[in-house]
């Protein structure tokens, strides 16, 4: 099966590839796309499901989309749905990370967790998949991996950050990785019925 997914971020696209093997998982780009698909929304949830529709409204795909969000504690949860133009419209990377440093100077709580929400449409039909990671946020950065904030978001449980980790160990815990995985487990099943989180 071709899915299309709603994105042209190569990271992306190469953790989809890697959790649903046995599908041909192409990028906006890859499928001919160039649209600037609308992000209105408040919530990320709101704003994964409004992707997926235009997709599908305007191509007749199937597709999915999704889209993620840091929420820090002691910054009453932002970025959040804000987190890729943190620093401004340009979203950069190490920008986002600066102004997130620079924000979390001399605070003690640096509870932080990730959250994705995938929305899969398959012949009109909506399916929506939720994971999240939960840490905080180191002090400065360490690796070489990964890509966002990856390098000062430390999962709980581990002594290395997401970019020190290989991809594979990534997939298992992050939050795309486990949204990923869950929908990987309903298009494995016929009916679905297990997985389906409507």
């Amino acid at each position: 099966m071709q899915l299309i997914f709603a994105t042209n971020n190569s990271n992306k696209l190469r953790e989809a590839q890697q959790i649903l093997p046995n599908y041909q998982i192409l990028s906006l780009e890859n499928a001919g796309i160039h649209d600037e698909l609308p992000e209105t929304h408040n919530t990320i949830r709101e704003n994964s499901i409004e992707k997926a529709e235009y997709l599908y409204n305007k191509y007749h795909i199937n597709c999915f989309s999704d889209d993620t969000g840091l929420e820090v504690e002691a910054l009453n949860g932002a970025p959040g749905v804000y987190s890729a133009r943190f620093a401004g419209p340009q979203k950069n990377n190490d920008d986002n990370i600066n102004l997130l440093l620079e924000k979390l100077q001399g605070v003690e709580n640096r509870k932080a967790r990730f959250v994705t929400y995938i929305t899969l449409i398959i012949d009109g039909k909506q399916y929506i998949f939720e994971g999240e990671m939960r840490g905080s946020i180191m002090t400065h950065r360490t690796g070489n991996g990964g890509f966002g904030y990856d390098p000062v978001f430390l999962p709980e449980g581990y002594n290395q950050s997401v970019a020190e980790l290989t991809p594979e160990a990534k997939n298992q815990i992050s939050h795309r990785g486990r949204s990923l995985q869950k929908m990987a487990e309903f298009l494995r099943n016929a009916d679905g019925s297990s997985a389906i989180n409507k």
